[in-house]
């Protein structure tokens, strides 16, 4: 009899029901979190066209402070990532006419999935400044 009870020990490991459900409850927060954070790498990745431009918008005021009008190439604006974004998500574009211009900045690899802010743009007309598409593609 003794030899019979020493025969059995507590058994250790994990069922097949248990490793069943931890990867059920894994699978539910890949398919939560996934989407989350890639709308957050399409919203932080906006920051690359805001930086790219907030600089043209400086770099035109200088222009304008020393030329008397505003750049319509690019080149000529100091301080301008060309022709893409520093991160290389947005292609830079800007079209001047005589009391202001337009800035884009339209998305380009990855970012392009960021469809309802693809194009930021920047526009100086009459003295007012408008951001678009929406203060929220701005992050505002």
């Amino acid at each position: 009899r003794a030899m019979a009870m020493a025969a059995v020990r507590p058994t250790t490991g994990f069922t097949l029901v248990e490793l069943a459900v931890v990867c059920a409850m894994a699978g539910v927060l890949a398919a939560v979190a996934v989407p989350s954070y890639q709308h957050h790498l399409l919203r932080s990745g906006r920051a690359d066209a805001v930086d790219a431009l907030t600089r043209l918008q400086m770099a035109q005021a200088q222009y304008h402070a020393a030329h008397g009008l505003y750049a319509t190439e690019l080149t000529a604006l100091r301080g301008v990532p060309q022709p893409a974004s520093a991160q290389g998500l947005y292609v830079l574009a800007v079209v001047a006419s005589g009391d202001g211009y337009r800035a884009t900045a339209v998305a380009q690899g990855r970012q392009r999935r960021d469809t309802d802010c693809s194009a930021l743009s920047v526009e100086l007309a009459h003295g007012f400044t408008h951001f678009g598409p929406s203060a929220r593609c701005w992050n505002r």
